[in-house]
């Protein structure tokens, strides 16, 4: 596929050449959008430009290829070194894979002058060198609709004036992403836990197309201010391509009681069932305290590599690291050792007063939580507390399995 790709990409590079010709004029330039699809990257949908000469080569430009197989894919996902790729292809072969998908795919013909298609042709020959294809991706500021936008708009030597829908109004970006999330909770509530209040500000109208299905909705009101202050509309009649089967789009939603909010639920009644039957008989359940503060940890460690290593504009600062931290371990590591009880029973009232501090004080970090971290948080706090109590209320010798 690597081949593949690295020849249609010399042989675009080589296609793109004849932009200084005068039948720049004829070559037609469109703005692509695919519907969402049901893969989790698929979610916000996908944009790419197409571009066709009077000769007949017809082609998608495409920022939105990556290698899932390259080394470290994963870790370097993670920590915010995640390189895209920019590919040309001939557009049969880009439309017929979304829409044997089952996706629709909607083409918005862009109305550009000879020296903008030109300046356009050229920029798009710059980023298909070898030394240029690859870009450092971004979820939310640089992605598959942000960097086709971008280039029109420096094509045409200002930006677009976008329209959201009324109903985005006072959207932040986890707004946005949970309207697309909505049938994928579980990838929401990952989201929720990785990337911190930097997402949570309101968007302006331009923001919102970081999902290529919102700039969709804005595209047929595009219009933008030439030289002498005349507004003009950018886009031509819209170019509509149905899918070839049915079914590509989002999944169903997910049952209620598969939600996170629910799983969170069940944890939280077990762990209250558990502290009762601890404070009937006064001694400390280790197993439970190990498994929950086990689990805590491990999520602890990913929030505070995010935090503290992780390039991600958007995942610093994160105040769930009061909550998830590798300290966390310090229960299951000590909470079966008697001579560490009393080293356990001061960390239990530090988590406690932390746990309640960060719920008092939450609306002050500027973070949008989601609903599901209250009744994991409450279920921690219960943990500690009955600790706190069985331990200073019977002799170190009681605290047992």
């Amino acid at each position: 596929m690597k081949g593949i790709i690295t020849l249609l990409i010399s042989i675009v590079v080589a296609a793109l050449s004849v932009v200084a010709q005068p039948s720049a004029d004829s070559v037609r330039v469109s703005l692509v959008v695919c519907s969402p699809g049901s893969a989790v990257y698929e979610l916000e949908g996908h944009a790419a430009l197409r571009v066709v000469f009077p000769d007949g080569r017809d082609m998608a430009v495409n920022y939105g290829i990556f290698d899932f197989d390259s080394p470290n894919f994963i870790y370097r996902f993670v920590k915010g070194e995640t390189d895209y790729m920019v590919a040309a292809y001939p557009f049969a072969y880009f439309l017929e894979s979304y829409r044997r998908d089952g996706r629709e795919v909607v083409e918005y013909p862009l109305r550009l002058t000879s020296g903008e298609s030109s300046k356009l042709l050229e920029m798009l020959q710059s980023n298909l060198l070898p030394e240029n294809r690859v870009y450092r991706y971004n979820y939310v500021k640089d992605n598959c609709a942000t960097r086709p936008l971008r280039i029109v708009e420096a094509a045409v030597g200002d930006t677009l004036s976008l329209q959201a829908p009324p109903y985005t109004a006072g959207w932040t970006f986890r707004d946005a992403m949970r309207h697309y999330h909505r049938n994928y909770p579980w990838y929401q509530f990952g989201i929720d836990l990785a990337l911190g209040s930097g997402i949570d500000y309101p968007l302006s109208d331009h923001e919102k197309v970081f999902a290529p299905d919102m700039l969709r909705l804005m595209l047929s009101g595009a219009v933008v201010a030439d030289s002498a202050g005349e507004r003009r509309i950018m886009v031509d009649e819209l170019v509509e391509y149905g899918p070839v089967r049915s079914g590509g789009g989002p999944l169903g939603p997910t049952p209620w009681p598969l939600t996170p909010l629910a799983v969170s639920f069940y944890i939280l009644i077990a762990v209250l069932i558990c502290a009762l039957y601890d404070l009937r008989r006064r001694h400390v359940s280790r197993w439970a305290d190990a498994i929950y503060m086990t689990a805590a940890g491990l999520a602890g460690c990913l929030v505070a590599f995010l935090v503290l290593v992780s390039t991600h504009e958007a995942t610093s600062p994160n105040w769930l690291i009061v909550w998830l931290n590798p300290l966390c371990f310090i229960v299951p590591a000590c909470i079966f050792i008697k001579k560490y009880a009393r080293l356990l029973f001061c960390y239990e009232i530090l988590n406690f007063v932390a746990l309640f501090l960060l719920c008092m004080l939450w609306p002050l970090t500027g973070q949008v939580a989601n609903v599901a971290f209250w009744p994991l948080i409450a279920a921690d706090m219960v943990l500690s507390a009955r600790y706190i109590y069985i331990y200073a209320s019977c002799a170190k010798k009681s605290i047992q399995a």
